[in-house]
């Protein structure tokens, strides 16, 4: 039996900078308001989080600093994935030292793996930890997919890979894994805009990048969902598809979501090279969504 909830809403959470470095007050402040909004997880260190762009240990303290803050009120999946089989157990084993509850693991990006490669690589990584895994297949980022066999393989194979976030933007991928997958293993959206039509094929929830900016919401409708009232469930999502859709449209995540929490000003507008802050017509479309969805003046 899985120990994380694996339903509800995760945050993909984002890393906040000043001056080049972590602004963990500005952090500390967002995992606060993570907890005071109901969601049930978050995932530092993420692709939301810049993984690709921190440090080693960066990537550790913000780990830590995580499951520090979060102080049990939140489930902490930490991103420890990589492209390097032997990279990922280690920062894996830095999660687990600190305290995470899970892990996040990418399908390895650059190198293209095939399906057998894919299965030993994430089979490494679950015989090297005790803590939960959470498969990771986004293939408009790495270039391949996790297939449902193989997924259906690794759980059989690890009883610790309890859960998988699809992020291939293709509903028809839901009905596939649910029929390949045990019951018990979890498939989470990884697509805010189609959370809910994943959710009506068996999904069970969300990581979510739109909860960085409006997580209470995201529970509301996530919630209205998992109780069988979908009518409401789309109402929400209707309510606030402008910002949902925007934070992920208007340019590679996350650009748009952090240039969102700085216009809210909860954290300052600073991204890492090589991705650079919103500018022109996007900004400006940006600051039309969050007006229109009441967060800013």
């Amino acid at each position: 039996m899985s120990s994380l909830k694996l339903s509800g809403v995760y945050t993909a959470l984002v890393t906040p900078f000043k001056e080049g470095k972590v602004d963990f007050d500005a952090y500390g402040k967002l995992i606060d308001a993570q907890a005071a909004a109901g969601i049930t997880g978050i995932i530092p260190a993420g692709t939301t989080g810049e993984c690709a762009t921190l440090t080693s240990a960066e990537h550790i303290e913000v780990i830590r600093f995580a499951v520090e803050k979060a102080a049990g009120r939140l489930e902490v999946v930490a991103g420890t994935g990589a492209n390097s089989t032997s990279e990922a157990i280690d920062l894996t084993a830095e999660a687990e030292s600190a305290g995470a509850h899970g892990t996040l693991q990418v399908t390895p990006y650059y190198n293209k793996p095939n399906q057998e490669g894919l299965f030993q690589h994430f089979k490494a990584i679950a015989d090297s930890t005790k803590m939960e895994v959470m498969l990771y297949s986004v293939p408009g980022r790495c270039a391949v997919e996790i297939e449902p066999e193989t997924a259906a393989r690794l759980a059989a194979a690890c009883s610790n890979i309890t859960s998988i976030k699809e992020a291939g933007g293709e509903v028809d991928r839901v009905p596939a894994l649910v029929s390949a997958l045990p019951e018990e293993m979890a498939v989470l959206s990884g697509d805010d805009p189609l959370t809910l039509d994943f959710m009506k094929f068996g999904a069970t929830g969300v990581v979510s990048v739109a909860a960085n900016v409006i997580p209470s919401i995201m529970v509301a409708m996530v919630t209205a969902m998992q109780s069988g009232n979908e009518s409401e469930a789309r109402q929400i999502l209707s309510n606030n598809e402008g910002i949902i859709s925007g934070l992920m449209a208007l340019d590679s995540n996350p650009i748009p979501v952090k240039a969102a929490l700085a216009e809210i000003g909860l954290i300052e507008d600073e991204i890492r090279l090589p991705l650079t802050s919103l500018t022109g017509p996007a900004r400006q479309q940006l600051r039309s969504l969050l007006k229109e969805a009441g967060l800013i003046q």
